[in-house]
Protein backbone atom coordinates (compact mmCIF):
# COMPACT_ATOMS: atom_id res chain seq x y z
CA UNK A 1 0.00 0.00 0.00
CA UNK A 2 1.24 3.48 -0.90
CA UNK A 3 0.18 6.51 1.10
CA UNK A 4 0.62 10.05 -0.21
CA UNK A 5 0.76 12.89 2.33
CA UNK A 6 0.73 16.60 1.52
CA UNK A 7 1.22 19.53 3.86
CA UNK A 8 -2.19 20.82 5.04
CA UNK A 9 -3.01 24.45 5.78
CA UNK A 10 -3.47 23.64 9.48
CA UNK A 11 -3.47 20.75 11.96
CA UNK A 12 -6.24 21.02 14.51
CA UNK A 13 -8.37 18.63 16.55
CA UNK A 14 -8.47 16.12 19.38
CA UNK A 15 -6.97 12.64 19.23
CA UNK A 16 -7.55 9.65 21.50
CA UNK A 17 -4.40 7.57 20.95
CA UNK A 18 -4.85 3.79 20.81
CA UNK A 19 -4.35 1.80 23.98
CA UNK A 20 -0.79 1.39 25.20
CA UNK A 21 0.82 -1.62 23.51
CA UNK A 22 3.21 -2.45 26.34
CA UNK A 23 0.46 -2.42 28.96
CA UNK A 24 -1.97 -4.36 26.74
CA UNK A 25 0.52 -7.22 26.24
CA UNK A 26 1.17 -7.48 29.95
CA UNK A 27 -2.48 -7.20 30.96
CA UNK A 28 -3.41 -10.22 28.84
CA UNK A 29 -0.44 -12.37 29.88
CA UNK A 30 -0.56 -11.66 33.62
CA UNK A 31 -4.35 -11.89 33.88
CA UNK A 32 -4.13 -15.08 31.81
CA UNK A 33 -2.11 -16.80 34.56
CA UNK A 34 -4.00 -15.18 37.44
CA UNK A 35 -6.92 -16.53 39.46
CA UNK A 36 -10.26 -15.07 38.41
CA UNK A 37 -11.77 -13.13 35.53
CA UNK A 38 -10.79 -9.62 34.49
CA UNK A 39 -11.66 -6.94 31.98
CA UNK A 40 -8.97 -5.16 29.98
CA UNK A 41 -10.48 -1.88 28.77
CA UNK A 42 -9.10 0.11 25.81
CA UNK A 43 -6.99 -2.89 24.78
CA UNK A 44 -4.67 -2.02 21.88
CA UNK A 45 -6.19 -3.62 18.78
CA UNK A 46 -2.83 -3.71 17.02
CA UNK A 47 -1.26 -6.64 15.20
CA UNK A 48 1.41 -7.00 17.90
CA UNK A 49 -1.04 -7.24 20.79
CA UNK A 50 -3.40 -9.52 18.89
CA UNK A 51 -0.44 -11.89 18.43
CA UNK A 52 -0.14 -12.10 22.23
CA UNK A 53 -3.87 -12.80 22.52
CA UNK A 54 -3.57 -15.61 19.95
CA UNK A 55 -0.65 -17.19 21.81
CA UNK A 56 -2.48 -17.12 25.16
CA UNK A 57 -5.59 -18.62 23.59
CA UNK A 58 -3.48 -21.42 22.13
CA UNK A 59 -2.26 -22.15 25.66
CA UNK A 60 -5.83 -22.59 26.89
CA UNK A 61 -6.71 -19.13 28.23
CA UNK A 62 -10.26 -18.02 27.43
CA UNK A 63 -10.22 -14.49 26.06
CA UNK A 64 -13.40 -12.87 24.75
CA UNK A 65 -13.91 -9.58 22.94
CA UNK A 66 -16.00 -7.10 24.85
CA UNK A 67 -17.12 -3.57 24.05
CA UNK A 68 -13.99 -1.46 24.16
CA UNK A 69 -11.73 -4.27 25.33
CA UNK A 70 -11.34 -7.90 26.36
CA UNK A 71 -12.54 -10.27 29.07
CA UNK A 72 -9.76 -12.61 30.25
CA UNK A 73 -10.69 -15.74 32.19
CA UNK A 74 -7.54 -16.51 34.15
CA UNK A 75 -6.21 -20.05 33.97
CA UNK A 76 -4.43 -19.75 37.30
CA UNK A 77 -0.82 -20.47 38.23
CA UNK A 78 -0.72 -23.97 36.70
CA UNK A 79 -3.62 -23.80 34.29
CA UNK A 80 -1.83 -23.34 30.97
CA UNK A 81 -1.86 -26.27 28.54
CA UNK A 82 0.53 -27.38 25.84
CA UNK A 83 -0.40 -25.80 22.50
CA UNK A 84 -1.47 -28.07 19.65
CA UNK A 85 0.63 -26.16 17.14
CA UNK A 86 3.54 -23.75 16.80
CA UNK A 87 2.91 -20.40 18.51
CA UNK A 88 3.41 -17.32 16.32
CA UNK A 89 4.47 -13.92 17.64
CA UNK A 90 4.09 -12.37 14.16
CA UNK A 91 6.22 -9.14 14.18
CA UNK A 92 6.12 -8.61 17.94
CA UNK A 93 9.38 -8.76 19.87
CA UNK A 94 7.43 -8.14 23.08
CA UNK A 95 5.27 -11.20 22.43
CA UNK A 96 8.28 -13.39 21.58
CA UNK A 97 10.40 -12.44 24.58
CA UNK A 98 7.64 -12.29 27.22
CA UNK A 99 6.18 -15.58 26.04
CA UNK A 100 9.66 -17.13 26.19
CA UNK A 101 9.81 -16.26 29.89
CA UNK A 102 6.33 -17.63 30.51
CA UNK A 103 6.87 -20.82 28.50
CA UNK A 104 10.22 -21.50 30.20
CA UNK A 105 8.27 -22.08 33.42
CA UNK A 106 5.64 -24.44 31.99
CA UNK A 107 5.98 -28.25 32.28
CA UNK A 108 5.55 -28.92 28.56
CA UNK A 109 7.17 -28.38 25.16
CA UNK A 110 6.54 -25.22 23.15
CA UNK A 111 7.72 -23.88 19.80
CA UNK A 112 7.36 -20.17 19.06
CA UNK A 113 8.25 -18.32 15.87
CA UNK A 114 7.50 -15.03 14.11
CA UNK A 115 7.64 -13.29 10.74
CA UNK A 116 10.86 -12.81 8.73
CA UNK A 117 11.72 -9.62 10.62
CA UNK A 118 11.25 -11.11 14.08
CA UNK A 119 13.20 -14.23 13.13
CA UNK A 120 16.21 -11.98 12.43
CA UNK A 121 16.15 -10.24 15.80
CA UNK A 122 18.46 -11.25 18.71
CA UNK A 123 17.07 -13.74 21.22
CA UNK A 124 20.27 -14.90 22.96
CA UNK A 125 19.86 -12.17 25.56
CA UNK A 126 16.67 -13.83 26.82
CA UNK A 127 17.75 -17.45 26.21
CA UNK A 128 20.91 -17.23 28.31
CA UNK A 129 19.40 -16.06 31.64
CA UNK A 130 16.42 -18.41 31.27
CA UNK A 131 18.89 -21.27 30.87
CA UNK A 132 20.60 -20.09 34.07
CA UNK A 133 17.20 -20.50 35.75
CA UNK A 134 17.03 -24.12 34.54
CA UNK A 135 15.01 -23.86 31.33
CA UNK A 136 15.90 -25.85 28.22
CA UNK A 137 15.76 -23.58 25.15
CA UNK A 138 17.07 -23.97 21.62
CA UNK A 139 16.98 -21.68 18.61
CA UNK A 140 18.45 -21.02 15.19
CA UNK A 141 21.86 -19.48 14.56
CA UNK A 142 23.56 -21.00 17.57
CA UNK A 143 20.58 -20.51 19.85
CA UNK A 144 20.33 -16.80 19.06
CA UNK A 145 17.35 -16.53 16.68
CA UNK A 146 13.75 -17.72 16.48
CA UNK A 147 12.05 -20.11 16.06
CA UNK A 148 12.61 -21.12 19.68
CA UNK A 149 11.99 -24.58 21.10
CA UNK A 150 11.34 -24.46 24.84
CA UNK A 151 11.05 -27.36 27.27
CA UNK A 152 10.08 -25.64 30.46
CA UNK A 153 9.58 -26.28 34.15
CA UNK A 154 11.70 -26.82 37.29
CA UNK A 155 13.13 -23.31 37.43
CA UNK A 156 15.08 -21.74 40.27
CA UNK A 157 15.59 -18.10 41.13
CA UNK A 158 18.79 -16.29 40.13
CA UNK A 159 20.55 -13.00 40.69
CA UNK A 160 21.12 -11.38 37.32
CA UNK A 161 22.38 -8.07 36.02
CA UNK A 162 20.82 -7.15 32.68
CA UNK A 163 23.45 -6.55 29.98
CA UNK A 164 21.25 -3.83 28.42
CA UNK A 165 18.32 -1.74 29.62
CA UNK A 166 15.50 -3.88 28.21
CA UNK A 167 11.97 -4.01 29.57
CA UNK A 168 11.27 -7.05 27.38
CA UNK A 169 14.17 -9.02 28.87
CA UNK A 170 13.37 -7.87 32.40
CA UNK A 171 9.70 -8.83 32.00
CA UNK A 172 10.57 -12.25 30.57
CA UNK A 173 12.67 -13.02 33.65
CA UNK A 174 9.97 -11.75 36.00
CA UNK A 175 7.38 -13.99 34.34
CA UNK A 176 9.66 -17.01 34.73
CA UNK A 177 10.44 -15.99 38.33
CA UNK A 178 6.76 -16.23 39.29
CA UNK A 179 7.05 -20.02 38.90
CA UNK A 180 10.65 -20.51 40.09
CA UNK A 181 11.90 -21.91 43.38
CA UNK A 182 13.36 -19.12 45.51
CA UNK A 183 13.74 -15.42 44.89
CA UNK A 184 14.91 -13.82 41.65
CA UNK A 185 16.92 -10.61 41.86
CA UNK A 186 17.32 -8.45 38.74
CA UNK A 187 19.58 -5.43 38.49
CA UNK A 188 19.16 -2.89 35.68
CA UNK A 189 22.04 -0.84 34.25
CA UNK A 190 19.54 1.96 33.51
CA UNK A 191 15.85 2.11 34.38
CA UNK A 192 13.58 0.77 31.61
CA UNK A 193 9.79 0.92 31.39
CA UNK A 194 8.27 -0.52 34.57
CA UNK A 195 4.75 -1.57 33.51
CA UNK A 196 5.37 -5.20 34.52
CA UNK A 197 6.49 -4.28 38.03
CA UNK A 198 3.50 -1.97 38.54
CA UNK A 199 1.04 -4.56 37.31
CA UNK A 200 2.57 -7.39 39.36
CA UNK A 201 2.30 -5.27 42.49
CA UNK A 202 -1.36 -4.47 41.75
CA UNK A 203 -2.07 -8.19 41.29
CA UNK A 204 -0.58 -9.15 44.65
CA UNK A 205 2.87 -10.41 43.67
CA UNK A 206 5.67 -10.39 46.22
CA UNK A 207 7.80 -7.80 44.44
CA UNK A 208 10.16 -5.19 45.82
CA UNK A 209 11.84 -2.43 43.83
CA UNK A 210 14.75 -0.58 45.42
CA UNK A 211 16.65 1.73 43.12
CA UNK A 212 17.97 -0.32 40.23
CA UNK A 213 17.23 -3.69 41.86
CA UNK A 214 14.04 -5.75 41.61
CA UNK A 215 13.36 -8.76 43.84
CA UNK A 216 10.48 -11.13 43.09
CA UNK A 217 9.36 -14.15 45.08
CA UNK A 218 7.22 -16.86 43.45
CA UNK A 219 3.52 -16.66 44.20
CA UNK A 220 -0.05 -16.46 43.00
CA UNK A 221 -1.60 -13.57 41.11
CA UNK A 222 -5.10 -12.23 41.55
CA UNK A 223 -6.89 -11.06 38.38
CA UNK A 224 -7.54 -7.32 38.20
CA UNK A 225 -9.48 -5.10 35.81
CA UNK A 226 -7.15 -2.83 33.88
CA UNK A 227 -8.03 0.37 32.04
CA UNK A 228 -5.27 0.75 29.47
CA UNK A 229 -4.22 4.39 28.91
CA UNK A 230 -3.45 5.84 25.49
CA UNK A 231 -0.01 4.93 24.20
CA UNK A 232 2.55 7.72 24.68
CA UNK A 233 4.56 6.28 21.76
CA UNK A 234 1.54 6.77 19.49
CA UNK A 235 0.77 10.18 20.95
CA UNK A 236 4.37 11.21 20.24
CA UNK A 237 3.69 11.46 16.50
CA UNK A 238 1.06 14.14 17.09
CA UNK A 239 3.26 15.95 19.63
CA UNK A 240 5.97 16.32 17.01
CA UNK A 241 3.46 17.18 14.26
CA UNK A 242 1.96 19.87 16.48
CA UNK A 243 5.31 21.49 17.21
CA UNK A 244 6.81 21.47 13.71
CA UNK A 245 3.72 22.47 11.69
CA UNK A 246 3.28 26.26 11.45
CA UNK A 247 -0.48 26.25 12.17
CA UNK A 248 -1.20 23.54 14.72
CA UNK A 249 -3.26 23.11 17.85
CA UNK A 250 -3.68 19.46 18.88
CA UNK A 251 -5.18 17.97 22.03
CA UNK A 252 -4.49 14.40 23.14
CA UNK A 253 -6.75 12.65 25.64
CA UNK A 254 -6.05 9.91 28.20
CA UNK A 255 -2.32 9.51 27.50
CA UNK A 256 -0.08 7.39 29.73
CA UNK A 257 2.74 9.53 31.13
CA UNK A 258 4.68 6.86 33.01
CA UNK A 259 8.04 8.54 33.75
CA UNK A 260 9.93 5.59 32.26
CA UNK A 261 8.14 6.28 28.94
CA UNK A 262 7.54 10.05 28.81
CA UNK A 263 11.00 11.12 27.69
CA UNK A 264 9.54 12.48 24.43
CA UNK A 265 7.77 15.23 26.39
CA UNK A 266 10.99 16.14 28.20
CA UNK A 267 13.01 16.16 24.96
CA UNK A 268 10.57 18.32 23.03
CA UNK A 269 10.15 20.77 25.90
CA UNK A 270 13.95 21.01 26.26
CA UNK A 271 14.15 21.74 22.52
CA UNK A 272 11.68 24.61 23.00
CA UNK A 273 8.19 23.12 22.69
CA UNK A 274 5.39 24.08 25.06
CA UNK A 275 3.51 20.87 25.77
CA UNK A 276 0.82 21.48 28.36
CA UNK A 277 0.01 18.56 30.68
CA UNK A 278 -3.40 18.70 32.38
CA UNK A 279 -5.85 16.49 34.29
CA UNK A 280 -3.15 14.28 35.75
CA UNK A 281 -4.50 11.18 37.53
CA UNK A 282 -3.69 7.55 38.36
CA UNK A 283 -5.53 4.83 36.42
CA UNK A 284 -4.90 1.12 37.12
CA UNK A 285 -1.57 1.95 38.74
CA UNK A 286 -0.36 4.11 35.84
CA UNK A 287 -0.09 7.94 35.63
CA UNK A 288 -2.36 9.38 32.93
CA UNK A 289 -2.98 12.93 31.64
CA UNK A 290 -4.32 15.02 28.78
CA UNK A 291 -1.82 16.87 26.58
CA UNK A 292 -1.96 19.96 24.38
CA UNK A 293 0.63 20.97 21.80
CA UNK A 294 0.84 24.01 19.52
CA UNK A 295 3.21 25.24 16.83
CA UNK A 296 6.62 26.19 18.13
CA UNK A 297 10.28 26.73 17.30
CA UNK A 298 12.74 24.01 18.28
CA UNK A 299 16.47 24.10 18.94
CA UNK A 300 18.92 21.21 18.73
CA UNK A 301 20.23 19.29 21.74
CA UNK A 302 22.33 16.29 22.73
CA UNK A 303 20.48 13.08 23.58
CA UNK A 304 22.11 10.03 25.17
CA UNK A 305 22.82 8.11 28.34
CA UNK A 306 19.99 7.38 30.74
CA UNK A 307 17.52 9.32 28.60
CA UNK A 308 17.73 6.82 25.72
CA UNK A 309 15.59 4.01 27.25
CA UNK A 310 12.85 6.61 27.89
CA UNK A 311 12.74 7.64 24.21
CA UNK A 312 13.99 4.54 22.40
CA UNK A 313 10.84 4.13 20.29
CA UNK A 314 10.64 7.83 19.48
CA UNK A 315 14.18 8.43 18.20
CA UNK A 316 13.28 8.38 14.46
CA UNK A 317 10.61 10.95 15.27
CA UNK A 318 13.06 13.06 17.30
CA UNK A 319 15.44 12.94 14.33
CA UNK A 320 12.67 14.37 12.14
CA UNK A 321 11.99 17.17 14.64
CA UNK A 322 15.73 17.88 14.85
CA UNK A 323 15.99 18.19 11.06
CA UNK A 324 13.69 21.24 11.05
CA UNK A 325 14.96 22.66 14.38
CA UNK A 326 17.62 25.35 14.68
CA UNK A 327 21.14 24.14 15.38
CA UNK A 328 22.67 20.68 15.70
CA UNK A 329 21.27 17.60 17.44
CA UNK A 330 23.44 14.63 18.41
CA UNK A 331 21.89 11.29 19.34
CA UNK A 332 24.17 8.66 20.91
CA UNK A 333 23.95 5.44 22.98
CA UNK A 334 21.07 4.18 20.82
CA UNK A 335 22.73 1.13 19.23
CA UNK A 336 19.70 -0.93 20.32
CA UNK A 337 17.80 0.69 17.43
CA UNK A 338 19.74 -1.45 14.98
CA UNK A 339 17.94 -4.61 16.14
CA UNK A 340 14.35 -3.34 16.18
CA UNK A 341 11.77 -4.13 13.48
CA UNK A 342 14.37 -2.75 11.09
CA UNK A 343 17.74 -1.08 11.51
CA UNK A 344 16.14 2.16 12.65
CA UNK A 345 19.38 4.13 12.66
CA UNK A 346 20.34 3.30 9.08
CA UNK A 347 16.79 3.47 7.72
CA UNK A 348 15.90 6.72 9.48
CA UNK A 349 19.00 8.37 8.05
CA UNK A 350 18.32 6.94 4.58
CA UNK A 351 14.72 8.18 4.46
CA UNK A 352 15.39 11.62 5.95
CA UNK A 353 18.14 12.18 3.39
CA UNK A 354 15.58 11.52 0.64
CA UNK A 355 13.47 14.34 2.10
CA UNK A 356 16.36 16.81 2.10
CA UNK A 357 17.45 16.60 5.73
CA UNK A 358 21.13 16.91 6.66
CA UNK A 359 21.78 13.84 8.78
CA UNK A 360 24.85 11.70 9.39
CA UNK A 361 24.79 8.10 10.59
CA UNK A 362 26.79 7.10 13.68
CA UNK A 363 27.37 3.55 14.97
CA UNK A 364 25.06 4.27 17.93
CA UNK A 365 22.97 7.18 16.69
CA UNK A 366 23.09 10.14 14.33
CA UNK A 367 24.03 13.80 13.93
CA UNK A 368 21.36 16.09 12.51
CA UNK A 369 22.05 19.59 11.23
CA UNK A 370 18.83 21.52 11.70
CA UNK A 371 17.13 24.14 9.58
CA UNK A 372 16.33 21.90 6.60
CA UNK A 373 13.44 22.67 4.27
CA UNK A 374 11.99 19.24 3.65
CA UNK A 375 10.86 18.25 0.17
CA UNK A 376 8.39 15.50 -0.63
CA UNK A 377 9.90 12.31 -2.04
CA UNK A 378 9.19 8.63 -2.66
CA UNK A 379 10.00 6.93 0.66
CA UNK A 380 9.95 3.40 2.06
CA UNK A 381 8.76 2.21 5.49
CA UNK A 382 11.04 -0.85 5.38
CA UNK A 383 8.11 -2.71 6.92
CA UNK A 384 8.65 -0.74 10.14
CA UNK A 385 5.54 0.84 11.66
CA UNK A 386 7.38 3.65 13.41
CA UNK A 387 9.25 4.64 10.26
CA UNK A 388 5.99 4.63 8.27
CA UNK A 389 4.39 7.00 10.77
CA UNK A 390 7.47 9.21 11.06
CA UNK A 391 7.43 9.64 7.28
CA UNK A 392 3.73 10.48 7.44
CA UNK A 393 4.47 13.27 9.91
CA UNK A 394 7.33 14.48 7.71
CA UNK A 395 4.88 14.73 4.84
CA UNK A 396 2.81 17.19 6.85
CA UNK A 397 5.60 19.78 6.67
CA UNK A 398 7.38 18.86 3.42
CA UNK A 399 6.97 20.79 0.18
CA UNK A 400 4.99 18.77 -2.36
CA UNK A 401 3.76 15.22 -1.88
CA UNK A 402 5.48 12.55 0.22
CA UNK A 403 4.82 8.98 -0.91
CA UNK A 404 5.26 6.20 1.66
CA UNK A 405 5.51 2.66 0.32
CA UNK A 406 4.40 -0.24 2.55
CA UNK A 407 2.37 2.24 4.56
CA UNK A 408 0.21 -0.58 5.95
CA UNK A 409 3.03 -1.27 8.44
CA UNK A 410 1.21 1.16 10.78
CA UNK A 411 -1.20 -1.71 11.60
CA UNK A 412 1.48 -3.22 13.83
CA UNK A 413 0.82 -0.55 16.46
CA UNK A 414 -1.63 2.12 15.25
CA UNK A 415 -4.18 0.79 12.72
CA UNK A 416 -6.11 4.06 12.43
CA UNK A 417 -3.05 6.30 12.05
CA UNK A 418 -3.78 7.39 8.49
CA UNK A 419 -7.42 8.16 9.32
CA UNK A 420 -6.36 10.30 12.31
CA UNK A 421 -3.80 12.11 10.15
CA UNK A 422 -6.46 12.87 7.52
CA UNK A 423 -8.88 14.12 10.16
CA UNK A 424 -6.35 16.50 11.74
CA UNK A 425 -5.38 17.74 8.27
CA UNK A 426 -8.95 18.72 7.41
CA UNK A 427 -8.82 21.99 9.39
CA UNK A 428 -9.33 25.06 7.19
CA UNK A 429 -8.31 27.77 9.62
Amino acid sequence: MKQIVKAPYALKGRINPPGDKSISHRAVILNGIAAGDSRVGNFAQSADCLATVACMRSLGVEIESSKGGLVVRGAGERGLKEADDVLCAENSGTTMRLMAGLLAAQPFLSVITGDWSLRSRPMARVIQPLRLMGAQIWGRSGDSRAPLVIKGGNLHGISYTLPVASAQLKSALLLAALFAEGDTVIKEPVASRDHTERMLKTMGAKIEVKGDTITLSPGHLKAVDIAVPGDISSAAFWLVAGVIHSRANIRLSNVGINPTRSGIIDVLNTMGADIVVTNERMVSGEPVADLRVQSGQLSGMEIGGELIPRVIDEIPLIALAASVAQGKTVIRDAKELRVKESDRISNTVKELLKLGAEVQELPDGMIIKGGSKLRGAACESHGDHRLAMMLGIAGLVAEGGTEIDNAEAVNISYPRFWQDLTRLSAAKS
